[in-house]
């Protein structure tokens, strides 16, 4: 039958000892497509568009002798359906998409003596699917005058001859009668230095784990100059070959990979223009599926007067150690906050800053390099009831008290009317950077009163002669943040809260007179 089918006929005889259904759109062999053909000897299923067979898709085909599937889409093959036909001579199933055979794949074909796998994508197998093989251990292999031959297909794959193919080729190499291949010249399409030579010509080695080294671990190079990190990988199979360090989300570089021998990889990491932000650990990293290595290199920037800026007594270091970072919460988004900040440097250019992020009482916090000209930061996805802490300092220099916010989510509210509100942040400690406004207190666990108040007044002061390089909109009310005592979070008598009130309303009465409030995120 040679029609626009898209499932097996249910309607056959069932006295059919042979069945060819060719170049229709079936694209399943489905459960018992043909158990009640029990007679069925011969079933050509070629050029169609199966992509499946069912694990019990030859159910009831104990007769059959010959099995085609040539010139479908098949990706891989139920081998444990082989069970139900013991009888089976011939399979063929060259001109599918198979890319691997379980080394059990032959276990249930004790009968067969034609097997065609020829241009599938098998790239790597064991030489267990064939020494599993009943077959191939019949009583009788050895009585050439009384079995017939054993005809094997496996050409035009793309055979990967590495290590990992070793076995199957030194199997392939032996092969002798009665097993013969119908083309005995099989050939490796990879790797490339390997390409197009035949299995008898190459010499495969058993694998091994990477080794990485380096010529030096230490560089050295002036400011603005160009500089190469190199590394050699050895290992088998092939390994994967990478370089981690702290720039590379914002400031990736080339990386150039050679092959030294057939075992050893060199690989290059391109830096132009050495920057001081590019000073630090470079980790070059190789790793196949034994195991992986690592070797890190350590590069220093030489400043013009001679200087090493990687030097922790660098005058221009120490004189940078006290910058002020002014930083605040500028938006409180569903589900996380906008930070922002500002600060004053020698070159704002070339400038780094690392936002260090994590829940208040974690050991280490997550560290996020952010380059020159960048002064906001989003943090998302808080969790509920959650004490956090974020601070902004200048690159590879651990946070202060001044340049840290610590702040609490609220309650998860499950009303669906109140997604909005998912996330309220409460303002714990700002060590007297963020304006804080009516509706909202900021306490700490050892401050006073009296801290507070002053250092309302010292940020008004100090707000004033910036007032004309800032926008207004810096000024944000944040009424729609719950109060802190509102979560336990600030425990004080009523007396002190009638004074914080007042004292608060009258610092802000003077700055609203100055400038509007901006809008409410």
């Amino acid at each position: 039958m040679e029609t626009a089918l898209t499932a097996v006929p249910e309607d056959l005889p069932e006295d059919f000892t042979k069945i060819r259904i060719e170049k229709s759109h079936i694209r399943e062999l489905p459960k018992s497509a043909f158990s009640r053909i029990r007679s069925l000897k011969n079933l050509w299923l070629n050029f169609n568009d199966i992509a499946i067979i069912n694990i019990k898709g030859l159910e009831g085909l104990g007769n059959l002798t010959e099995l085609r599937l040539q010139g479908n889409k098949l990706r891989s093959v139920p081998w444990t359906a082989f069970e139900e036909t013991p009888n089976l001579k011939i399979l063929d199933l060259k001109h599918n998409l198979i890319d691997a055979l379980p080394e059990h794949a032959l276990k249930f074909l004790p009968g067969l003596t034609y097997l065609d796998l020829s241009s599938n994508q098998l790239s790597v197998i064991s030489k267990e699917v064939f020494l599993n093989w009943p077959t191939y251990h019949t009583d009788n292999r050895k009585e050439k005058h009384a079995t017939p031959n054993f005809v094997l297909a496996l050409h035009d794959n793309p055979w990967l001859c590495d290590c990992r193919l070793g076995g199957f080729v030194e199997f392939i190499i032996t092969l002798s009668p009665p097993f013969i291949l119908m083309n005995s010249y099989l050939t490796c399409s990879g790797p490339d230095f390997r390409a197009g030579k035949f299995f008898h010509e190459v010499e495969l080695k058993a694998c091994v784990q990477p080794v990485v080294s380096a010529q030096t671990t230490n560089v050295t190079m002036p400011l603005g100059g160009n500089v190469t990190l190199s590394c050699f990988a050895m290992g088998r199979p092939e390994p994967d070959i990478r370089w981690t360090y702290s720039l590379k989300i914002l400031r990736g570089f080339r990386e150039i990979h050679s092959r030294v021998d057939e075992d050893t990889i060199m690989s290059q990491l391109v830096i132009p223009s050495l920057q001081l932000a590019d000073r630090g650990p470079y980790t070059c990293i190789a790793n196949n599926f034994i195991g992986n290595s690592s070797i890190n290199i350590l590069l220093d920037v030489k400043s013009p007067d001679g200087s090493l800026s990687y030097s922790p007594v660098l005058p221009a270091a120490i004189a940078e150690e006290n910058i002020f970072i002014d930083i605040r919460i500028a938006k409180q988004t569903v589900y996380g906050i906008v930070i922002e900040w500002w600060a004053v440097t020698k070159n704002p250019a070339e400038t780094w800053f690392t936002v260090h992020f994590g829940k208040y009482d974690a050991p280490r916090k997550e560290q996020i390099y952010i380059g020159p000209g960048i002064n906001t930061y989003s943090v998302t996805d808080l969790l509920p009831a959650t004490k956090y802490e974020i601070c902004v300092t200048l690159k590879n220099q651990a946070p202060r008290s001044d340049q840290c916010i610590l702040f609490v989510t609220g309650s998860d509210f499950n009303e669906m009317e109140q997604r909005e509100k998912l996330i309220h942040i409460v303002v714990v400690v700002l060590a007297m950077v963020l304006a804080v406004p009516v509706g909202m207190y900021a306490c700490t666990t050892n401050a006073k009163f009296g801290c507070l108040e002053r250092g309302m007044e010292m940020w008004r002061n100090r707000s004033h002669t910036e007032h004309s390089h800032r926008s207004d909109e810096r000024q944000g009310t944040f009424d729609s943040l719950q109060a802190a005592s509102d979560e336990g979070l600030c425990q004080e008598s009523s007396k002190d809260q009638k004074t914080r009130r007042r004292s608060i309303d009258k610092i802000l009465k003077t700055k609203n007179d100055r400038r509007p409030t901006a809008e409410l995120y």
